[in-house]
């Protein structure tokens, strides 16, 4: 019996590496965390090679190899760059917003207003009057007060049209 299943695995090499990915990307859905992600899809990319290329076993072995190697080495400096971003902020989502543009939901009373940013109301605070409407960019935060500054638009003088400008 596996006499037979080995002979029809040497006799449809690529069945074998779409079969061997289908496996491992199954395993993967069952939350390993992404490792046989990469095998999967390597074994994946075997199949089609071998579909297309008469590639004896041992070259298979060593493509499958290779890209399973180089998969996962790309996969672990993507999450590492990823997880360093985002360790700077963790407790801290707030930090996010600095950077972000709102438009003021009402003119500032002794330094302190409100702007909508996504789905949720910031209290602001900034460091002169501004009327209701002003368009304003978070550039710091402070517990949970946002500190702006407006943006003005002036008419560029080569170009004679408007375009922002941070005060």
């Amino acid at each position: 019996m596996f006499e037979q299943i080995f002979e029809q695995i040497v006799a449809n090499p690529a069945w074998f590496w779409l079969s061997l990915g289908g496996v491992l990307l199954a395993a993967e859905m069952l939350g390993l965390g992404g490792y046989l992600l990469w095998s999967g899809i390597a074994a994946v990319i075997v199949s089609m090679v071998r579909g297309l290329l008469p590639l004896s076993w041992p070259w298979q072995g060593l493509l499958f190899a290779l890209l399973t190697v180089v998969a996962a080495l790309l996969w672990w400096h993507w999450v590492n760059r990823y997880r360093a971003v985002l360790s700077s902020f963790i407790n801290q989502r707030v930090q996010q917003l600095i950077g972000q543009r709102a438009v003021l939901t009402e003119a500032t009373k002794n330094g302190y207003s409100r702007i909508k940013i996504a789905d949720g109301s910031w209290r602001i605070q900034s460091d002169s009057a501004l009327p209701a409407g002003t368009e304003v960019e978070v550039v710091a935060v402070d517990g949970i007060t946002l500190k702006v500054r407006p943006l003005i638009t002036r008419v560029s003088q080569r170009a004679n049209r408007d375009e922002p400008v941070m005060i």
